[in-house]
């Protein structure tokens, strides 16, 4: 009697197993994330960081940096390509011919892409005049 409960059983949960299917990963975002942290250091590449911020702008600016939008639109303009926020220092603009290096670099995801990025200054004047009053680094 045993056997033919369990055989009963096993027959009537026989065609639920095929009802299971296989679990398909959906998105959790219609977007694909864009989250960086923004960091700068005084020194030379190896520096420590002495000031940093977080930034994520898919679906809406929002992070630690104070215009999360601002930088997101410039971010945006230049399709995540860092170094093209890079300008030529402003030629109205005097800096000091001293050597005090500062360092910035973004660590993250642009658009579902890794981006690591770096890149040293002679001095924060040199820094500030090259980024032209660009929002991404202004923190």
């Amino acid at each position: 009697m045993r056997h033919r409960i369990a055989a009963v059983t096993a027959a009537a949960l026989l065609p639920l197993a095929g009802a299971t299917g296989i679990a398909e990963a959906q998105p959790a975002s219609l977007y694909a994330p864009s989250a960086v942290v923004l960091a700068v250091a005084p020194g030379d590449a190896s520096a420590a960081v002495s000031r940093a911020t977080a930034l994520s702008c898919a679906p809406t600016a929002q992070g630690t940096h104070p215009d999360p939008g601002a930088a997101c639109a410039a971010l945006t303009a230049t399709a995540g390509n860092l170094d093209a926020l890079l300008a030529a220092p402003d030629r109205n603009r005097a800096c000091p011919m001293h050597y005090d290096p500062v360092t910035v670099t973004a660590d993250g995801v642009w658009k579902g892409s890794r981006i690591s990025w770096k890149h040293t200054f002679s001095n924060a004047c040199t820094m500030s005049a090259t980024l032209n009053g660009n929002a991404v680094f202004a923190f």
